[in-house]
């Protein structure tokens, strides 16, 4: 019976990261934009402005977004040691995210189909009262951004791979880009009010679902890749790989990569050569590489006449 102390080989699968400090924020701008978000789409309704309504459905993206970070930071936090998740719980928020992009597309859709009623059947907009609240809801993202930008841009400066947090540098753009989606809601609520301009707020509308089913798409550009364990396409790791490891006779004959966090690969390799080394001397020129959290080598040994023959 083995009875060697096996501890200085092994290693964590925790490949979430700690972002204790971003998960609080994110839970702040998520009770805080919900709250919002239901104010816009119930003035939007009972205003009868798309433009509102559209911000509002376009600020729901974000507590989409928003919910799938903290339940994704909860669960990595609270299941970074069970075994049961055996490249550890990266994808929780992937999975999420991929979700909450089929969700967000049928949004999309309804809002463009809803906007485009409302230009050809315009009904008659309660400018008063929906400026005010578009304006409250700009002032909101507003508040929401500057609650994430101190994590998103700390963690923009850690090292690429390991402190770059996807979800949270993701939340703070679009909710940029939701604070530009409020002003031009404000704009064509102000301008149908004193211009008459009327057909502008379904026009806004329009382009508000566009805004929506632009980061639907993104999301499952971003996620489908990593669910379905395919290398990334800005991903290089493949040649840098082979460029560290084939060397004089060596051949790498199989080679899997994926994604088991953010920016965080795993990966297998299958050399074969008639000069095999220990694993561990592979890996090591493959150490420089701090996104490879997770290496398996396996070395074949060929027979040099064997070699030639093939």
């Amino acid at each position: 019976m083995h009875t060697t102390d096996s501890s200085p080989w092994r290693h964590s699968h925790d490949f979430a990261g700690e972002f204790a400090t971003a998960e609080r924020n994110t839970r702040r701008v998520l009770a805080l934009t919900a709250v919002m978000m239901a104010v816009e789409i119930f003035g939007g309704l009972r205003f009868r402005s798309m433009a509102l309504l559209a911000d509002g459905w376009h600020m729901g993206t974000h507590v989409a977004a928003f919910a799938i970070s903290a339940f994704a930071y909860r669960l990595a936090r609270r299941q970074s040691a069970n075994a049961r998740f055996t490249f550890g719980t990266g994808k929780i928020g992937v999975l999420g995210a991929f979700t909450s992009a089929v969700i967000l597309g049928g949004i999309a859709l309804y809002m463009a189909g809803e906007s485009a009623w409302r230009l050809f059947h315009p009904a008659p907009i309660a400018f008063a009262e929906a400026i005010p609240i578009a304006s409250v809801g700009l002032v909101v993202n507003v508040l929401s951004a500057l609650l994430l930008k101190h994590d998103a841009h700390d963690h923009s400066h850690h090292d690429r791979h390991h402190h770059h947090d996807l979800n949270l540098k993701s939340a703070y753009v679009h909710v940029i880009a939701d604070a530009v989606t409020s002003i031009l809601a404000i704009t064509a609520l102000t301008l149908g009010k004193f211009f008459g301009w009327n057909w502008l707020d379904p026009v806004m509308g329009v382009i508000g679902s566009a805004a929506i089913a632009r980061w639907a798409s993104t999301l499952f550009r971003e996620t489908g890749p990593i669910l379905l364990d395919s290398e990334p396409e800005d991903c290089d790791l493949s040649r840098e790989i082979r460029k560290a490891l084939e060397t004089g006779d060596t051949v790498i004959c199989d080679l899997h990569i994926w994604q088991v966090g953010v920016r965080q690969f795993a990966a297998i390799v299958s050399l074969v050569t008639h000069d095999p080394k220990p694993p561990e001397s592979y890996k090591q020129l493959l150490a420089e590489h701090e996104e490879l959290v997770h290496v398996t080598v396996e070395v074949h040994y060929c027979e040099p006449e064997k070699r030639l023959a093939a």
